[in-house]
This record gives C-alpha cells, structure tokens and sequence, in this order.
C-alpha cells in the first residue's frame, strides 16, 4: 500500500492507496487525492521524506529515510513510553526496539518468507474463501485452536485444506493459523529483549484474532495506534516537519530537490 500524510502541528490529511509495479504513478496518484482532501495544492507543502521499500521511486520527495527509523519516529509521537514496536505488513514482518528518548537501538526483520507476515493469513483467507477482514473476528469464536504444524505457507496451506475436510471448525482452523504467525514473530522478536510499552502496527494490527494471539504469546498487552497503516507516513512527516523548523532556527536555507510530480487523474 501506498500512504501519505501531509502534517502542520496536527495530521491534516491521510490516504492510504494501492500500490503495484508503477510506483512512481502510484505515488504522484495518492498525493493528489491527499492534497484535494486537504484543500491544498503541491507548492504548499514544504518538504516531502518518501519512506518504505518504494521511497526511491517517489520522484517529488526531498529527502529518503527508512522506514525503521519513520515507524520509530511515528509510534514515539503516538506513544511516548514505547519501547517495541512490532510492525506486520503484508510483504515483511519487523520488530524495533527504542530507548527512552525515543531512539532506534536495534532492529530484527523477516522479510524472506510469507508465512512470518500478514501474507500467510491473506493465504488461508483466500484458501477457506472468507474476507480478510473477517478472520480475525472469526478466529476469537474458536473454543479449541488447532495447531499447524507446518511453517511453510503452501504446507500450511495444505493442511489446513486436509483439516477442513476432516470436519474441524473453520474458527478453530484460524484461531491455529494466527498463534502459528504469532508464534513466528514472538520467536524473532524476542532477540531484542522485549519490553513494554509493545505497539503493534502495520495491516495486522487491524486483526483482533493476531493481537491475541501475540498478547498471550508474549504475556503482556498490545497497542495499537488509531490508524496503524499510516505511522510510518506519520514518522516520515514528522522528521520532515522538524528539519524544517531546525532549518528556520537556524536561520540556514532548506534544503529540497528539484521535485517532479505530475498531476494524474484520479480514477
């Protein structure tokens, strides 16, 4: 997904739009529909931090920042006393440990399987034919949750199919599937000596069934921002927003690239 924030001293617009192979005209698309939501035009805003695996392909941005250091920057606006921060998308899955002050000390990150991200739940959603946004609720019914014993997506998979013609219960089926995720991010994280406060964010942070799982899996509660989709755009915005009024202290000239952005019209 593709996400923008355009912040002054508050959010005053936020999208969160597809994203795919044309990532540059993605990018212009989602900020012009930010830009009509919040009643402004593109020399209006200051300075643009582009973030994520895309942040290259943001033509218009001034400055490139990781998206560690941005979800970092966002939860510690949202939450002042976070210290992990556990980040589950849909291609990778992250856990960042922060100080007191707020900094980055360290990072662990599963980006080379589907079945340690919100990939493996989209899987078995579309296995068993039920709405994605449904399987978290659905997973809370479960009174007796099955254990996958596979950790490879297309085995689990399987499993799960072979189970479902064995009788088991759908509910109990996903409420397995989620401890199995869980169990997977808990291990990773679990290097960083995990602390509270834990705020989980990213696309699993709007599943129910997930954040159950990983509060009992790590024996202590969760968080989840207001719109965890977009505390990484949050954190991006907010670096920019400071080193523009550092800039302004100091009396020293901004510095911006030359921006390209094409206006696109929104389908």
């Amino acid at each position: 997904m593709t996400k923008v924030v355009i912040l002054k001293e508050e959010i005053i617009a936020s999208v969160v739009g597809p994203t795919g192979p044309e990532q540059r005209r993605l990018a212009n698309k989602v900020m012009e529909e930010t830009l009509r939501k919040a009643s402004l035009s593109f020399p209006q805003i200051t300075y643009i931090v582009s973030t994520g695996y895309g942040r290259i392909n943001v033509p218009f941005s001034d400055r490139q920042v990781t998206e560690v250091t941005c979800h970092a920057r966002g939860i510690v606006h949202l939450f002042s006393g976070a210290r992990t921060i556990i980040d589950i998308g849909g291609q990778d899955s992250k856990g960042i440990k922060i100080d007191a002050s707020g900094k980055v000390v360290d990072f662990v990150m599963n980006d080379k399987c589907a079945a340690g991200s919100g990939r493996f739940i989209e899987v078995i959603a579309d296995t068993l034919g039920i709405p994605l946004d449904q399987v978290g609720a659905l997973s809370l019914q479960s009174s007796h949750p099955v254990k996958i014993s596979n950790i490879c997506t297309i085995w689990a998979q399987q499993e799960v199919v072979s189970s479902l013609a064995e009788g088991v219960p759908v509910a109990d089926l996903l409420a397995g599937i989620h401890y199995s995720l869980a169990d997977r991010i808990v291990r990773m994280v679990s290097r960083l000596r995990v602390e509270d406060l834990v705020i989980l964010t990213g696309g699993g942070a709007k599943n129910k069934g997930l954040i159950k799982a990983l509060s009992e899996q790590l024996n202590r509660s969760v968080l989840v921002p207001p719109n965890p989709l977009i505390t990484g755009a949050l954190g991006a915005a907010l670096i920019g927003k400071e080193m523009v009024e550092k800039a302004r202290k100091n009396k020293t000239p901004i510095e911006t690239r030359e921006r390209v952005f094409k206006e696109v019209e929104i389908l």
